[in-house]
């Protein structure tokens, strides 16, 4: 079973807030991930499985709840 098409995205950004005296220098855009979970309402019957092996590995059963971490600050060094 082929996952459904995916219409949202796992990472979000925001810009804090920078008050008129902060002394800090502006921290720029911050970003989060969110989980593929909170976009799929209920858990399809007969979704395909990861082998047991490379489940445990993933962290997750299925393949529409994997989510591979990137890290958004990477380039940024």
């Amino acid at each position: 079973m082929v996952g459904p098409t995916q219409s949202y995205t796992t990472t979000k950004s925001y810009t804090p807030y920078r008050g008129k005296f902060d002394p800090c220098p502006p921290i720029g855009q911050k970003f989060y991930s969110t989980p593929p979970n909170l976009y799929v309402g209920f858990q399809p019957p007969n979704l395909e499985q990861f082998s047991y092996r490379e489940a445990l590995r993933k962290g997750t059963l299925w393949p529409i709840f994997y989510d591979h971490y990137e890290n958004p600050y990477k380039n940024r060094r």
